[in-house]
């Protein structure tokens, strides 16, 4: 389960990576826009100001996150969904597919990008970005903590998201009759208030793993993964900063 109020949180961080892939993106006429991995459609705004006249579709598997993304949107050009990106499938091509910060959390979904690319028709574009930090702190901590003898039984199911390099997603992407726009970005969040880093992975990457673990154990994971974490992103006089490595991929069907 997916809490939408936890990832919110930090909304306007999360943000940012998501407008610079839009503008990213080199298809004016455009009459439909899939959003896969939507989450509580905080950014459907995004791609409604950079199309005015489409029609947006956001997608997402979590009952928690679309339930939201209806509540806290009305406007009649968007409409929400919930499918697995592994399975969908629109009913006739699109001009543009975006994914951002959902495909981590596919194993494999390198096989999948082929299929999501040929939802897209002739001069449009699928665009994708992910995270590109899990050899950061945050996630190392996080597994080594999960090996610990005491947690590990209980988070044998767990996956961990993961991601690749913008060359392997340019190689992945760049078939005949399409060119790719491949690059990487990091973001250097400045943080405020007591154990943001804590604050910032309980809503994503670290939420599997607290899910997984009963209540008592999970108290203590919290602790010392809480502690850990200050360790690694002290706070500084203006904040604490977490570097954020994202790796982006956009492709523009030429043919």
């Amino acid at each position: 389960m997916w809490d939408p109020q936890t990832y919110l949180a930090y909304a306007d961080e999360r943000s940012r990576p998501f407008g610079e892939l839009v503008a990213r993106i080199r298809v004016d006429d455009v009459r439909a826009v899939v959003d896969l991995g939507c989450g509580p459609g905080h950014l459907s705004h995004v791609l409604r100001a950079r199309w005015p006249g489409a029609t947006v579709v956001g997608v997402d598997a979590s009952d928690e996150m679309i339930t939201r993304a209806r509540a806290d949107d009305d406007d009649p050009r968007t409409r929400y969904e919930r499918a697995d990106l592994r399975a969908w499938q629109p009913g006739e091509p699109v001009d543009v597919v975006v994914t951002n910060a959902a495909l981590q959390w596919v194993p494999g979904h390198l096989d999948l990008l082929p299929a999501l690319q040929d939802a897209v028709g002739p001069g449009g574009a699928f665009a994708l970005g992910v995270p590109g930090n899990f050899e950061a702190p945050s996630h190392v901590l996080l597994r080594d903590l999960a090996s610990r003898p005491d947690y590990a039984p209980h988070l044998r199911e767990v996956v961990h998201p993961a991601a690749h390099d913008a060359a392997t997603y340019l190689e992945t992407l760049a078939r005949p009759g399409w060119a790719v726009d491949a690059w990487e970005s990091t973001y250097l969040h400045v943080l405020q208030g007591p154990d943001p880093v804590l604050r910032w992975v309980r809503g994503t990457g670290a939420r599997p793993v607290l899910a997984a673990l009963p209540p008592d154990l999970r108290a203590r994971f919290e602790s010392e993964y809480g502690a850990a974490l200050r360790a690694a992103y002290p706070e500084r006089a203006h904040g604490t900063v977490l570097p954020f490595r994202r790796v982006f991929a956009v492709a523009h069907r030429t043919a």
